[in-house]
């Protein structure tokens, strides 16, 4: 039954899937230029696939993304 988990990313993870360093993941964050993220307890997790439709679709910003 876990495989049918989504595979949520903590933003190291997600610097790493977008080869970029935290702080600009952070920054990416703060402009709306991300997917939204889940928070899970005080945590910040950012949905695999999500990104990576994000990442299929061009990197749309938030003002972009329906």
């Amino acid at each position: 039954m876990i495989s049918d988990m989504p595979v949520m990313l903590n933003v190291n993870d997600l610097a790493a899937l977008l080869r970029v360093s935290v702080r600009t993941v952070w920054r990416l964050r703060s402009a709306g230029r991300l997917p939204k993220p889940v928070e899970i307890g005080g945590s910040i997790r950012w949905n695999e696939d999500t990104v990576r439709d994000w990442i299929a679709a061009g990197c749309p910003d938030k003002s972009k993304r329906r």
